[in-house]
């Protein structure tokens, strides 16, 4: 739902709209991997906790039990009933874990996310089509667990993009054809500014993620080579980055400028930012949408004290419809989520109510707004 001035859906041809399903962080390691059918072992390297099962303890003792082992659905709640209603084209999420049962994990890091690899179908039970991994926590468990993280998800028929067996790898978009439509590549970018250290960066003779050097001009310059190299006519580009810190509103202006040279220059027509914990400021660029941060999507954070005010068990399901005719935006629902124990449930309506007055305010400095379309939808438009 956008202003008069763009296309809305009834006036484009429905053989050139495409619905892409974004979302941020996705966490199924750690407490979540506890639940499901295969759980791995449990053993942690954190200065608080020693055992994955431990998350599971501290959710249950906020929110009631957890029916363990759940299915491998149970993860996704309510959002499969979304998913049905919207039916979006392609769904695409930033896959925030290393799938693998190796047991060396990064030292010096803090926080170590692992699923084991039989617990893959609970990404498929969502029939996700591309997994981003250029992400501060797909080599906790080091090049190893890299490598067996892109086996098993190759296994699964799910696409990656953002790391790889070596740098071709990590800098090559993920394809997914659209019968009747067109394509959709997805580009991974990861930033140090989300935490990714300088190692992870993949080289021509190592595993890794594809690392932005910087968010300059050059780089963007280096991109949009590449993209101009492989996007044809009617394509749908999405250069998704995680980057920034886990908590605060603030959209830096190196990274509204990064987004935008992107779409001027690279003809990227979607910017999918993520590594929030929660919903941050999203705007309209030349008709592109930009999400600087999607904030958190499945974690196992209930119980964990801290950072109550930004409200960390909401979370948004992003619904971007473009016009492939024109590449221009359509229009785009959020429809918000709560996780509690471990699942995705549709937000009360004061929390729907919580989340659209301050999304409402963040993005007012960017040019839009958030509206309520619905007891449970909110949607973009554009003019303050």
């Amino acid at each position: 739902m956008i202003s008069d001035q763009r296309l809305s859906s009834q006036e484009a041809s429905r053989d050139t709209l495409l619905t892409l399903f974004l979302c941020g962080d996705v966490m199924t390691g750690r407490g979540i991997d506890q639940v499901l059918p295969y759980p791995g072992n449990p053993r942690l390297h954190e200065p608080y906790m020693t055992s994955a099962k431990d998350y599971a303890m501290l959710a249950e003792e906020v929110n009631g039990p957890i029916p363990k082992p759940v299915d491998f659905a149970y993860i996704w709640g309510d959002a499969l009933e979304e998913f049905r209603c919207i039916n979006p084209d392609v769904r695409i999420i930033n896959l925030e874990t290393a799938v693998t049962a190796s047991r060396k994990f990064w030292a010096g890091k803090c926080i170590h996310y692992r699923m084991q690899p039989r617990n893959i179908p609970c990404i498929s039970a969502a029939k996700i089509d591309c997994c981003v991994l250029a992400n501060n926590h797909v080599l906790d468990w080091g090049y190893a667990g890299l490598t067996e993280t892109l086996t098993t998800l190759d296994g699964a028929n799910l696409k990656v993009a953002g790391a790889g067996r070596n740098l071709s790898e990590a800098e090559a978009p993920a394809i997914i054809e659209v019968a009747g439509k067109g394509r959709v590549m997805v580009f991974g970018f990861g930033h140090e500014s989300s935490g990714i250290p300088s190692l992870w960066s993949a080289r021509s003779d190592r595993p890794g993620v594809n690392l932005l050097p910087d968010l300059s001009e050059d780089t963007v310059r280096r991109i949009a080579k590449r993209i101009l190299g492989l996007k044809r006519e009617g394509d749908c580009v999405v250069a998704s980055i995680h980057w920034g810190g886990n908590w605060g509103y603030e959209v830096l202006s190196a990274q509204r400028q990064f987004a935008h040279r992107l779409i001027d220059q690279a003809q990227v027509d979607v910017v999918h930012g993520h590594s929030s914990h929660h919903p941050k400021g999203v705007e309209v660029y030349q008709g592109k949408p930009v999400v600087f941060g999607c904030g958190d999507f499945l974690n196992d954070y209930e119980g964990i004290s801290g950072y109550e005010e930004f409200r960390g068990d909401l979370t948004l399901m992003y619904f971007v419809t473009m016009d492939l005719a024109t590449g221009k935006l359509v229009s785009l629902i959020m429809t918000p989520m709560q996780i509690r124990r471990f699942r995705l449930s549709y937000a009360h309506f004061d929390d729907v109510h919580w989340l659209q007055q301050g999304m409402d305010r963040e993005v007012r400095s960017l040019g839009a707004r958030i509206e309520l379309i619905d007891d449970f939808r909110l949607a973009l438009s554009a003019g303050k």
